[in-house]
């Protein structure tokens, strides 16, 4: 943080938060009618941590009578969704032999209370609605599964970390280390962060300290940067990875690649740390876009494998996923899936690319090569292979760095986490830059692969400092043919930079520290 330049949160996000949230509603409206014609669905009130009342809905399965006891499924709602947002996958899994209870988290909508952000009243939130389920409905208390989409998801793993009565969970979209969600490479995820709070301000009741933390974060200010590090680590699965494990649930985690919320490297990284039950899966798309059609219930892979989890785990079904590969990964470029014993094993080979001489750039200008737009190009990814693209030849170098490879013979699949090292040094004490990687056609057209912000502070000018930067963890087939390059700028409209004016950074690549990216790549 510090004197970074703060991009206004203006109508157009405050449009889209608008707009997903009513097509949302429009959209899940049919299956809650559905459902409720169905007699199988009662909404009711129940008492939340502190006496919260939190607005939900309880699915029994058919002719359940209270001669017999179900598993329990207690779903979370997403940061801004109504109640009904899971009543179609909630009538399938109670039509599967479930009681489930989907409740509207605090702060949002009819329930009470104020936002939270996941903190410990939202967890406490999930075990008085278990307490309230076991109390009310035929659920069975050995048998207990949590699972959400997005805040849900969070909110799921984190119970799960301070709940010893559950068994298993499903965390579709989520996080598990919200800071580095949100601030990776030290720099402010400005338009992820917009949409979030302009969210909570259309449909909830922020409290006043979570109204602080985003004021504190978009105002730049360097000296609450650690009480902000602090704050979203308490609201990290991450940091309860260990108390998570001893309690022995199963834990699936399911995300996209071009999720601009909540990166896929973070959930990657956790999924190493669980030594329980697990099992990681990652499609192409945004912000829980793999999940929506199975909201709208229709047929989905994402909640497909979520009733599976539970059937093992809760039910005690053997369906054979527990003897599957546990790492399951949809390219963004073939679309069929392929599976891993580990996150480790995705990307087993690699490619090194050398980033050769000294480069000096200008700030303060976006060159051209960008990250794309929150949710549309993620979206535009998933739908028709189409990322963001730049034309290579073309970017101004005055304002970016750019190297490239040779022309590769065969198919690059490039697999898991791209990394970047190299020497930078600055003309002033902060900075910002971005880095890209590209997958270059015959015409110079750059379709993006990858790319991650860094932001430093408190350097001497002119001093030189080595930098390690993990890229955004993607799977995406490089054509024979084609080249990769590296490009680096320090404007980019997803984050905000922290270049004053006009400040240089220097790239260079000194004999006892080579400058490199290492490519991942599926081995052969």
């Amino acid at each position: 943080m510090g004197n970074g330049r703060n991009p206004l949160r203006t109508s157009a996000v405050g449009a889209l938060s608008a707009t997903l949230i009513a097509a949302a509603g429009l959209g899940l409206a049919p299956a809650a009618q559905a459902a409720d014609s169905s007699g199988g669905v009662r909404f009711v009130d129940i008492s939340g941590d502190g006496g919260t009342t939190l607005k939900a809905n309880v699915v029994t399965p058919a002719g359940a009578d209270g001669t017999r006891a179900y598993p329990l499924i207690v779903l979370p709602t997403s940061w801004g969704l109504p109640q009904v947002e899971y009543l179609a996958q909630a009538q399938k899994l109670a039509n599967s032999g479930y009681v489930v209870v989907s409740y509207n988290v605090r702060g949002f909508w009819q329930s009470g209370g104020e936002i939270d952000v996941a903190g410990p009243r939202d967890t406490a939130d999930v075990s008085r609605v278990i307490d309230w389920a076991l109390a009310n409905t035929p659920a069975d208390a050995r048998k207990v599964g949590v699972a959400g989409v997005s805040y849900g998801a969070g909110i799921s793993l984190l119970a799960a970390a301070h709940d010893k009565r559950i068994k298993a969970v499903a965390a579709l979209s989520g996080w598990a280390d919200l800071t580095t969600s949100i601030y990776s490479g030290r720099t402010e995820h400005v338009q992820a962060a917009a949409l979030l709070d302009g969210v909570g301000h259309i449909v909830g009741r922020p409290s006043a300290e979570t109204q602080q933390v985003f004021k504190d974060f978009f105002g730049s200010n360097l000296s609450k940067e650690q009480d902000l590090i602090a704050w979203g680590k308490k609201r990290s699965p991450e940091t309860h990875v260990d108390q998570l494990d001893k309690n022995g649930a199963a834990v699936f985690l399911a995300n996209t690649w071009g999720d601009t919320i909540f990166s896929a490297n973070q959930y990657a990284k956790f999924y190493e740390e669980l030594t329980g039950p697990k099992r990681l899966e990652f499609r192409p798309g945004d912000h829980a876009t793999a999940e929506i059609t199975g909201l709208l219930g229709l047929p989905n892979d994402v909640w497909t494998d979520t009733g599976r989890w539970f059937d093992h785990y809760l039910a005690g079904k053997d369906n054979g996923i527990d003897r599957e590969q546990p790492v399951q990964l949809k390219s963004r470029s073939t679309g069929g899936y392929e599976g891993y014993p580990d996150w480790k094993s995705v990307g087993a080979a690699s490619r090194k690319i050398a980033l050769k001489g000294t480069t000096r750039i200008h700030t303060n200008v976006d060159s051209g090569a960008d990250g794309g737009v929150i949710f549309l190009s993620s979206i535009l990814d998933q739908l028709t292979r189409i990322p963001p693209m730049a034309s290579i030849p073309l970017l101004p170098r005055y304002w970016t760095a750019v190297w490239q490879s040779e022309k590769s013979t065969s198919v690059q699949r490039v697999r898991g986490t791209v990394k970047l090292h190299t020497t930078v040094t600055g003309t002033k004490e902060s900075g910002t830059f971005i880095a890209y990687l590209y997958d270059v056609g015959p015409l110079g057209v750059g379709k993006l692969v990858s790319n991650a912000p860094y932001t430093f502070h408190g350097r001497t000018p002119g001093e030189p400092f080595g930098v390690d930067l993990d890229l955004f963890s993607t799977a995406y087939d490089v054509p024979a043919g084609h080249r990769l390059a590296v490009v680096v700028d320090t404007v980019d409209p997803l984050y905000i930079e922290h270049n004053p004016s006009g400040a240089q950074l220097t790239f260079s690549s000194p004999e006892h520290d080579p400058s490199y990216v290492s490519v991942p790549l599926r081995e052969q």
